[in-house]
């Protein structure tokens, strides 16, 4: 385990644990550096036939560290982010990948879902994407993933109002595969990660990126990190993370975009 990420290969998974219960599986640049190796890794390893993400605790993942991105707003750190690259290299991906989502899944903890094959969900999942909310923009080609799996009305107001999307939801919108039971969620996965090692590698391959437009995903990742890095900087964006950092709502409406 580096920076609470347990990396574990066996039987031909790849299974990557986020270990951070406390901070709600927050992910740190550190955290997001070890995902994204351990991605590359994969890519040139054939004993790796599947990856599967999961989290400790009551929530999949909470999203980005705000201390991060607070610091980035300040200007007190490079906007070249860890989380950027991570978004990058799992799009990227070309073997199957599988996910175990309980609680909250918020921001990249929801995005990242759409660049995952088979998604199995606790019935308490929640998927959230506050980016708005954030003075943020969309990421990791969600701004159009997302809207295509779901359609435009009921992504907007995921990335507007920040309104969630229960496991039920999700499942009904074609954004999961099962909702289960928390106590049976890491074997119900695991087991789907366990029956993809038996499928032709090949095959599973070009059926993958056959399913993806891939330079459409790379383009629409490369704007909006444009965007993104464009609005960490605004007034807009670092009120949004003083009031987030002093537990009061935000006032957007005296300052200019």
């Amino acid at each position: 385990m580096t920076e609470h990420v347990k990396v574990e290969i066996a039987a031909g998974v790849m299974t990557l644990t986020l270990q951070r219960p406390e901070k709600k599986n927050a992910l740190t640049g550190a955290m997001y550096n070890v995902m994204s190796a351990a991605l590359k890794q994969v890519e040139a390893d054939a004993s790796v036939r599947v990856i599967l993400f999961q989290g400790d605790g009551d929530s999949f993942t909470a999203g980005n560290d705000l201390a991060d991105f607070a610091s980035q707003a300040r200007g007190e750190s490079a906007v070249d982010s860890p989380a950027h690259t991570f978004i990058e290299t799992i799009s990227k991906v070309g073997k199957p990948i599988v996910a175990a989502v309980q609680g909250n899944a918020v921001g990249v903890g929801t995005t990242m879902l759409l660049h995952c094959d088979l998604v199995y969900l606790a019935e308490n999942a929640r998927l959230i994407t506050p980016f708005v909310n954030l003075a943020l923009v969309p990421e990791a080609a969600s701004s159009w993933l997302l809207p295509l799996r779901i359609g435009h009305a009921r992504a907007y107001a995921m990335f507007a109002l920040g309104e969630p999307m229960d496991a039920q939801g999700a499942l009904a919108s074609g954004l999961a595969n099962a909702v289960v039971p928390q106590p049976d969620l890491r074997k119900r996965a695991h087991d789907a990660a366990v029956a993809l090692t038996r499928r032709p590698a090949g095959s599973l391959g070009m059926t993958k990126k056959l399913m993806r437009e891939q330079q459409k995903i790379a383009a629409q990742i490369a704007e909006e990190g444009v965007l993104f890095k464009e609005r960490l900087t605004t007034p807009e964006a670092r009120e949004a993370f003083a009031a987030f950092a002093e537990r009061r709502q935000p006032d957007f409406t005296k300052l200019s975009a």
